[in-house]
């Protein structure tokens, strides 16, 4: 990346990960039956492809893959604490970025208008690689807004804004891999497949838990987080009988009342402002 080579240092590293999880999924998968095809890899392609070109555009494309004489030779500014170790400056940075994917994450399970966009993701009925990229077109660019412009007000200078993004787009393929893999201390730091997984639960006492994107710090200090001593439910996704084509898919929030399903006393009762 110092030598200019970012777009191709991540292409390589991201599609290799992919590569390595996609074996790892069929020699030692956490559930046997996510392996089994649900109609939906076209779908998980085409808003995988939406939302990174036409949501996230300029702000993440330019902050993810490089493209050095815009973001990477921008230099701090304001507070920033320029003469930081690198390593220092990347988990500041993530922190900082996480602040707002934390709180624009609970918001899209707690308020009706961003869940039906938000929707589209959960609707997936098992959890792989390929598929941590099903994200409204809306829902993505919100993620966006609600993070990189943190960065930007506290002068985080342009290869911080590189690392950050691109170790978010490595732990999102991760949390979402179907792969057998113990965690330990992990899971207080990171979010994991384990933890991710118990936010994937139709059960919205479970679901509307740990929402971290990268980082768990706000979920232990709002109280969403969640990791019980028992193996999350193998059957996941949401209530609401979204669509299965892509383009019925993107157009399903715009047509909410024909899919929103009213949440029971009781689950209003258990989660506060319910999600389903």
């Amino acid at each position: 990346m110092a030598r200019g080579w970012g777009p191709a240092t991540y292409a390589v590293t991201y599609a290799g990960l992919a590569l390595t999880l996609f074996f790892l999924e069929r020699l030692v998968p956490y559930e046997r039956r996510w392996l089994e095809h649900d109609g939906q890899i076209w779908p998980d392609l085409g808003h995988t492809v939406l939302s990174s070109v036409a949501a996230q555009g300029g702000a993440l494309a330019l902050a993810m893959v490089g493209l050095s004489r815009v973001f990477g030779l921008r230099p701090a500014t304001g507070l920033w604490p320029a003469g930081w170790p690198i390593a220092g400056q990347i988990a500041l940075g993530m922190v900082v970025a996480e602040f707002g994917l934390y709180w624009g994450h609970r918001i899209a399970h707690e308020r009706d208008w961003l869940w039906r966009f938000h929707a589209v993701h959960h609707s997936s009925t098992r959890l792989w690689f390929f598929n941590n990229s099903r994200f409204h077109f809306v829902d993505a660019l919100k993620s966006v807004l609600l993070s990189i412009p943190l960065l930007l007000m506290v002068g985080a200078p342009g290869k911080i804004m590189i690392w950050v993004s691109a170790l978010t787009s490595f732990i999102g393929i991760l949390t979402h891999c179907n792969v057998e893999m113990r965690f330990g201390p992990l899971n207080y730091v990171f979010n994991t497949p384990g933890l991710h997984r118990w936010h994937h639960s139709t059960d919205v006492r479970e679901g509307n838990q740990n929402y971290g994107e990268s980082l768990v710090l706000f979920d232990l200090i709002f109280g969403t987080y969640f990791n019980p001593n028992r193996r999350p439910p193998v059957a996941i996704g949401i209530k609401e009988a979204l669509p299965k084509t892509f383009l019925a898919q993107v157009m399903a929030p715009f047509f909410w009342q024909k899919y929103r399903l009213v949440p029971s006393e009781a689950e209003r009762d258990a989660v506060g402002s319910s999600r389903r």
